[in-house]
């Protein structure tokens, strides 16, 4: 019984791992400059244009670069999917976990829970090496 619980216990730590980077939010720092170079930098950051040299205001590029704008929208829809499928996989993690603890010794239901969290933790991988499979070719076929 404690060996089970042991095993849950390191599916759901494994779990927690692998998504902890998906769910922290990124660190943002600020800098003090003059209001034309701090407005510059803000501006090319939110992917817009200074009015003039001395104005503190940004404009928007109608057009907008369309490679950009299908880049920025292939990242958001993997995101959501790998997102989607992480959190799927930690719940079946769950979910083996506790069809190991109350299988009873059953080698059948055993091998099956010990395949439910097996297949849980290659699709968090699998998620895990697309985002960089994805990022990979999107910089390759952009050249940014």
């Amino acid at each position: 019984m404690i060996k089970k619980i042991k095993l849950m216990a390191a599916g759901v730590f494994a779990a927690a791992l692998m998504t902890a980077p998906i769910l922290m939010p990124a660190v943002a720092s600020a800098q003090s400059a003059p209001s034309e170079t701090l407005n510059s930098g803000l501006c090319q950051g939110a992917n817009l244009t200074v009015t003039s040299p001395g104005d503190t205001s940004c404009t928007t590029d109608a057009g907008g670069d369309t490679t950009q704008k299908v880049n920025d929208t292939i990242t958001w829809v993997i995101n959501i999917f790998s997102i989607v499928v992480g959190v799927a996989a930690v719940i079946m993690i769950i979910i083996g976990g506790l069809r190991y603890i109350i299988s009873g010794g059953d080698s059948g239901n055993v091998t099956s829970a010990k395949n439910t969290i097996l297949y849980a933790i290659i699709g968090l991988v699998v998620v895990a090496l697309a985002q960089f499979v994805v990022k990979f070719v999107l910089t390759k076929l952009t050249g940014q």
